[in-house]
Order: structure tokens, then sequence, then C-alpha cells
């Protein structure tokens, strides 16, 4: 939406993108059992319709559709990753909103000023309102979730670059990252538990958990390339790429939860990651030529 755009065509643009925010919250406040999220999702999707009913004073001859690829995908990552989420990642967009709005104050007559300033102001606080109430079983989890993803993305991807000097069998390789993994997820877990156990508002034993399986789940996929081809290269490559991959996700999942910076975190990471795999090649290398065990 631009200032330079007619009233018209700006409020075509505001109806749709409040119809389609109307739509998921319509959605998302028939799923589950949870009565009072289901209530914050109405309370949401009724502030989203007064929203869309007040830009059609400006367009009522044009009807538009909700952006239905939006839609499901915010449903589908409402089953994968929960309302918190979603709601989160709805209100990381209000911004746009608000500068657009604010961009049309002088296009909007005296009649309705009162009105669109109200609108402006729901978009800056309901969701972040409503946000702090909802608060999935897996929320308080998910520092120890991601703690294990970073950690496995760092050692396996280190382990790996640093067998190339020693081993020539994909296999093998994948084999050893796979042992290494799991005995490193046990011991991340162990630890997880110990950390939980010091004043944290929930299980030590699901921590745990979620630590350990979230480093083993990582370390399977980072070594999955690794029997699917006997090219060293190719391997390596394809782990790299998947490493980088689950960082960029990792990254913006935590970017969307907790408003950090996602060029960063995904920069830290993803350089953490490569000089420790730079480091091991170089070690691994060493142990090649200065003892000659190659297998």
């Amino acid at each position: 939406m631009s200032p330079k755009k007619s009233l018209e065509e700006a409020a075509i643009e505001g109806r749709k993108g409040e119809l389609t925010d109307y739509t998921i919250y319509s959605k998302l406040s028939h799923m589950g059992k949870d009565k009072k999220l289901c209530e914050i999702f109405s309370k949401l999707a009724a502030t989203e319709h007064k929203h869309y009913l007040f830009w059609g004073r400006y367009c009522k001859y044009e009807s538009v559709r909700p952006d239905y690829a939006k839609v499901y995908t915010l449903l589908f990552l409402r089953h994968l990753l929960g309302a918190a989420f979603v709601v989160k990642y709805l209100e990381s967009t209000e911004g746009d909103a608000v500068k657009n709005y604010s961009s049309l104050r002088a296009l909007i007559p005296s009649k309705d000023k009162k009105l669109l300033e109200m609108i402006i102001k729901d978009e800056e606080s309901h969701e972040k309102a409503f946000a702090d109430q909802i608060q999935d079983s897996y929320i308080k989890y998910v520092s120890f979730i991601v703690l294990g993803l970073a950690d496995a993305l760092v050692e396996v991807t280190a382990i790996y670059t640093g067998s190339l000097g020693v081993y020539h069998s994909t296999i093998l390789t994948g084999l050893a990252g796979i042992i290494a993994g799991a005995a490193a997820s046990i011991s991340m877990a162990s630890a997880a538990y110990l950390q939980a156990k010091q004043g944290f508002k929930g299980s030590p034993f699901t921590a745990a958990g979620y630590t350990g399986a979230s480093y083993f789940l990582s370390t399977l996929v980072l070594a999955a390339p690794y029997f699917l081809t006997s090219t060293m290269f190719t391997a390596m490559a394809s782990s790299i790429a998947l490493c980088v991959l689950i960082i960029a996700s990792v990254s913006w999942y935590n970017s969307i939860m907790t408003g950090s910076n996602f060029k960063k975190d995904f920069t830290e990471l993803a350089g953490i990651m490569f000089a420790t795999a730079i480091i091991l090649f170089i070690i691994g290398m060493l142990i090649r030529h200065v003892f000659g065990i190659s297998v």
C-alpha cells in the first residue's frame, strides 16, 4: 500500500489484508479444545472483521477474497508449531499495516479519521496483548529444543568435515557421525536435565527429552546424505546445505517468537558452524598426514 495510490486502491488492499486475517482467526477459533484459546481467537477475528468493514466504505463495488495461500499456510503452521507461533507471526507483520494505514491519514475524510486512529491503535497492540496470554504446552521448552539443534548442527557438521581427512567411505563417515551424535545427545539431555532442575518452571525430564531428541534427530538428518551417495564431496555438500537450511529455520522461528534479529542470529550460528567445521577439517588432515591414518 503506497501513499501514491488512490484511497479506493489502498482500501481494496487493506480490506483484503483484514479479510485474510479475519479468516485465519475465525478458523483458528474452531480448532482445538482449549475454550480460552478459542475465545481469544474469536475476539481477534471480530476486531479484524471491524477493520474489514471500515475499508469497505471506500471500495463498495469491489469484492475481495482472502489470501488463501497465507490462510492455509498459517493453519498448517498452527498444527506444526502451535497457536502462539501463528499469533506472534501475525503480530510481526502488523508493523507494515500500521505504516501503510498511517500514510492514508490525509486521504481519509474527517468524519472517519477517529475510526482510522482506532484501527491503527488496534494494529499496534491487539495481537501483542493476546499473544502474551497464549502459551502452548511446549513453548517453555523451546530454549531446550533450540539448544539441542544448535549444538548438533555445529558439532556433527564439524565431525563430518574432520572425518574427510581420515575416511574415504561415505558409509563409515555417516556411521561415525551417528555414533558420535547418539553419545552427544545423551550427554546434552543429561546436562539439560540438571539445568532444568535449577528453578525451571517445567518438567526436567521433558526438557531433557526435547534436548536429546532434537540433537539426535538433527544428527540423523545431517547423516542421511552419506548413505545416499558414495561420493564424499556430494555427501558433504548436501549435509552442509541441510545444516544451513535448518539453521535458517531455527533462526526464523526464534526471530518470530522472541523478536530477535533473524539475520544476526542466522549469521552468528552459521558462522560458528563453518568456523568449527574448517578447524576440524584442518585437524583431520593433520592427523592423516602426521599419523598416516586413512580408512
